[in-house]
């Protein structure tokens, strides 16, 4: 017989102790999916459904926290270091990873929830630097993408592109969307374009 109480069980879409988000370097990315198994103790699945796509979220947001430690960082390191010398910047990537958006949920029949969240790398940027790059004075008149030629370095987090630390994606290629966008190279002297509105686009090998 169904009883009233609604309980939901929560398992990761891994292997115990081997679940963890995907980085996508390409897309500025960290995502992650979660998985909400519906009780079948619920009065019925669409009672249980509702919680179950919450703890799939919560599931999600628990392997988003604990891959972001471990993403490199420009100045060494990883974030896990960045992190050790500061209280402040743990608390904003934590609120920051409260705020990852959902990019896929599929309900079940039976009530169950596959979700996905993506948190961007600037996000973890931005709470590890303490805030987005200052407006320029007189208005944001920079170009929308520069493409950065000639990068030989891995992707990491807080890169300087020139005098300006903003958001970067790591591709081989060009996309469609930036194929008009200007180019600069890479490497002294900083002479680059950009900034508070600009993504930089950066090719390597």
């Amino acid at each position: 017989m169904w009883v009233t109480v609604v309980v939901v069980v929560v398992v990761a879409v891994a292997v115990a102790g081997q679940a963890r988000a995907d980085v996508d370097w390409a897309r500025g990315l960290i995502t992650a999916e979660g998985v909400g198994i519906a009780n079948r103790q619920a009065p019925s699945p669409a009672a249980a459904r509702e919680p179950a796509r919450r703890l799939a979220e919560d599931a999600a947001r628990h392997q988003l926290a604990a891959q972001i430690p471990a993403l490199p960082h420009a100045r060494g390191g990883t974030v896990k270091d960045q992190l050790a010398a500061s209280t402040a910047a743990a608390e904003r990537i934590a609120k920051a990873v409260e705020r990852a958006y959902t990019i896929a949920a599929t309900p079940q029949t039976d009530g169950s929830w596959n979700v996905t969240l993506a948190l961007p790398l600037e996000a973890v940027r931005q709470a590890l630097d303490g805030g987005a790059r200052a407006q320029a004075a007189g208005g944001d008149r920079d170009p929308p993408v520069v493409i950065v030629e000639g990068v030989t370095v891995k992707p990491a987090l807080g890169y300087t592109i020139g005098r300006s630390a903003g958001p970067v994606v790591w591709r081989k290629d060009v996309p469609a969307w930036a194929k008009d966008a200007p180019r600069v190279k890479a490497g002294p002297p900083p002479t680059m374009t950009g900034g508070p509105s600009t993504l930089y686009l950066v090719l390597r090998p």
